[in-house]
């Protein structure tokens, strides 16, 4: 079931509770993982993991389904919040209750406390890079303490994540340098003066949400932006928009898939502590 057919369930009334292998579950309690052989490659890849039930809903087939947030992952509170890539759904065959366990609530991050943000319009052509290239990097499994957030044209949202406490930003972006469409670039953006920058709730300039973020009292130790050159046409705010991307473009996000990764390795590295 894609996003858009939760999103419509999810609007009905969530049950109270459901009876699993004779126990009651509710929101808050523990259950181990177990996905079925043969089902979605990444369930599978969280079998065994112990998750925490954010909510209970139920299908137009009136079966129920446990959307759950996984008990290890750092970015949890993002799950709760329905942010893709840390809430998932498992039908009541596919867990185990847990009793007499306490979830962990304050756990914190072993790592670096680093965000990878997606930017780009879905209707504007190669404009989607960092968005596509965000909803691709959430298929990884990733270091405790790195959050893959597709914030789309949400300046409101990513000004105040940035507020969280990251101390490594790696921004997703398309942006025009006039090199061959599909060409990637890792730069370290300049930021605007704070004085001419103003909170965009609906729009996305990156540079100026990273300004008005710092001027709220933001901190970070660096932040890059992994960029796509788009094909000029296909970024044309006055022309009649275009969803999907270039070709130049779909085929560069899986290299910068590559970079993405290294970069934040990269990263973690350097933070760790050296014998």
């Amino acid at each position: 079931m894609n996003e858009w057919e939760w999103q419509l369930l999810e609007e009905r009334t969530p049950a109270a509770s459901v009876s699993i292998a004779g126990l009651e579950v509710r929101k808050g309690d523990l259950v181990r993982l177990e996905p079925r052989a043969g089902g979605d490659i990444f369930d599978l890849a969280l079998a065994g993991q112990t998750a925490i039930v954010e909510s209970i809903e139920q299908d137009y087939e009136g079966k129920f389904h446990l959307a759950v947030v996984l008990e290890e992952d750092p970015g949890r509170d993002l799950g709760v919040l329905r942010q893709p890539g840390h809430r998932f759904f498992f039908s009541l065959d596919e867990v185990q209750p847990l009793r007499g366990q306490t979830p962990v609530q304050h756990r914190p991050a072993a790592g670096p406390k680093i965000l990878v943000a997606g930017i780009g319009n879905i209707f504007l052509g190669d404009d989607a890079f960092g968005s596509e290239l965000a909803r691709r990097l959430l298929r990884e499994v990733w270091p405790e303490g790195v959050h893959v957030v597709d914030f789309g044209i949400r300046g409101f949202d990513l000004t105040f994540a940035l507020l969280e406490g990251y101390e490594f930003v790696v921004l997703l972006d398309a942006s025009a340098r006039g090199g061959a469409p599909g060409t990637l670039y890792l730069v370290e953006p300049e930021l605007p003066d704070a004085e001419s920058a103003a909170v965009e709730t609906h729009a996305m300039d990156p540079l100026r949400v990273l300004a008005v973020a710092r001027s709220m009292g933001a901190e970070w130790k660096r932040v890059l932006l992994v960029a796509c050159e788009p094909s000029p046409e296909s970024i044309d705010p006055d022309g009649p928009g275009a969803l999907g991307l270039s070709d130049a473009v779909f085929h560069a996000v899986e290299e910068a898939v590559g970079m993405v990764r290294r970069t934040v390795c990269e990263w973690i590295l350097a933070d760790s502590p050296k014998s």
